[in-house]
């Protein structure tokens, strides 16, 4: 079985700085994709934050480009997202998200993570 256990959220002012982490564990080959999503208070859908895909390279929604920066071990099978410049619209949970996972017995076609709450304060 595969998880995957996000840290680092918070409560934060205008302007302020987060680093998020994200840890996957189980008996994994692969991982094609790691990435992070978020939900907005009151907002059923996750949006897409940054990924970072085997093959794709990084992608980065339009709204956190320039602020956010997404970085990835594949040797540890870890996922961190930097966020500077943080605004309260970017308040929200955020999900670590991996797609196309292969462990010793089975492949997940995507794992979420439990979330993390990030709070920005104006």
């Amino acid at each position: 079985q595969v998880q995957l256990v996000e840290s680092g959220g918070g409560l934060v002012q205008t302007g302020g700085f987060l680093r998020l982490s994200c840890a996957a564990s189980g008996s994994i080959f692969s991982i094609a994709g790691m990435g992070w999503y978020r939900q907005a208070p009151g907002n059923s859908e996750r949006e897409l934050v940054a990924e970072m895909r085997a093959g794709r390279g990084t992608d980065y929604a339009d709204s956190v480009k320039g602020r956010f920066t997404i970085s990835r071990d594949n040797g540890r099978n870890m996922v961190w997202l930097q966020m500077n410049g943080l605004k309260p619209e970017d308040t929200g949970t955020y999900y670590c998200h991996a797609r196309d996972v292969t462990t010793n017995t089975m492949k997940y076609l995507e794992v979420w993570g439990q979330g993390t709450v990030v709070t920005v304060s104006s």
